[in-house]
């Protein structure tokens, strides 16, 4: 059984910065991509970056890039997503995602990250 469990969310203020994980089981982590969304209030779901398998290539939306880093440790099976440099327009539900596993695609819940002062 997929399980993906992010944590780390949490209210920061603008120009603050928060770590997000996300921890995977179910699945041999190391033979996939993952990926970090969010959603914002009225919003559609918007890709916020991308890691290869083993993290030698990422990808960002224009929206985070030399904000945002994502990385991964397939030690312990856990992709992270370093936000810096928060503002009021990052404030959304970020979940992770992994795609193709037994031809499916799988979501954790989220966590929700508030930037307000």
């Amino acid at each position: 059984q997929v399980q993906l469990v992010e944590s780390g969310g949490g209210l920061v203020q603008p120009g603050g910065s928060l770590r997000l994980s996300c921890v995977a089981s179910g699945f041999t982590f190391n033979r996939y991509a993952m990926r970090w969304y969010r959603q914002a209030p009225g919003k559609e779901r918007e890709l916020v970056a991308h890691i290869t398998s083993f993290g030698g290539s990422t990808n960002y939306a224009d929206s985070v890039k030399n904000r945002f880093t994502i990385s991964r440790d397939n030690a312990k099976n856990t992709v992270y997503l370093q936000m810096n440099s928060l503002k009021p327009e990052d404030t959304a539900v970020y979940s992770c995602n992994v795609q193709g596993v037994w031809g499916m695609d799988y979501w954790g819940k989220g966590t929700l990250v508030t930037v307000s002062s």
